[in-house]
């Protein structure tokens, strides 16, 4: 499923228009990355935890040459499947 199928199946579930569950499902997006960008986590209950972690900086080498490369330290984000989505998909 991609964005646009995403949007469609809101708009047919909680009969919308495309242009408005397009907006719903951006704002969505919109939320989640903006408290990411802050630092915090968002819950969602049965669904699962959407959460920043910190990557260190390392040494790393190249495959094909073997040369070492110094990896930056960064932050990507998390999810962490919640038990109610687990069990759906068992």
């Amino acid at each position: 499923m991609n964005k646009t199928d995403l949007i469609n199946h809101v708009a047919s579930v909680a009969d919308l228009s495309k242009s408005a569950a397009g907006d719903a499902v951006e704002a969505v997006i919109g939320g989640i990355t903006d408290t990411l960008t802050g630092g915090g986590s968002v819950s969602l209950v049965g669904f699962g935890t959407f959460s920043v972690v910190g990557r260190a900086a390392r040494t790393a080498r190249n495959p094909r040459t073997g040369e070492a490369i110094e990896v930056a330290a960064s932050n990507a984000p998390k999810f962490k499947a919640g038990k109610a989505l687990k069990d759906a998909v068992k």
